[in-house]
């Protein structure tokens, strides 16, 4: 069984900062991409920033330099950092991955359990 637990939310003021940790565990042979998405009340879940088994980030627009996503694949795990905040990064954060259970089982997505954010004017 796999899970993925984040950690780091909280409430922070605007031009904060916050750092979003995420833990896989469970019998995993291969980690492929890894990303963070958000959802804030009322709006549709969107990715917010995705990186590559090799290290290849890639970003929203509206987060582009001021979030930093990187992973330890040793730790399996990923993070978030996120500064200069903003209210309307407000949102819950999920933590996200392609994971293969086996050599021979294909991949598939995981899901955390979210970790709200809340960013105050």
């Amino acid at each position: 069984q796999v899970q993925l637990v984040e950690s780091g939310g909280g409430l922070v003021q605007a031009g904060g900062s916050l750092r979003l940790s995420c833990a896989a565990s469970g019998s995993i042979f291969r980690i492929n991409a890894m990303g963070w998405y958000r959802q804030a009340p009322g709006k549709q879940r969107e990715l917010v920033a995705a990186i590559t088994s090799g290290g290849s980030p890639n970003y929203v627009d509206s987060v582009k330099g001021r979030f930093t996503i990187s992973r330890d694949n040793a730790k399996k795990m990923v993070y978030l950092q996120m500064s200069s905040l903003k209210p309307e990064d407000t949102a819950v954060y999920y933590c996200n991955a392609d994971i293969a259970l086996s050599a021979m089982s294909v991949s598939r997505f995981y899901w955390g359990q979210g970790t709200q954010v809340t960013v105050s004017s």
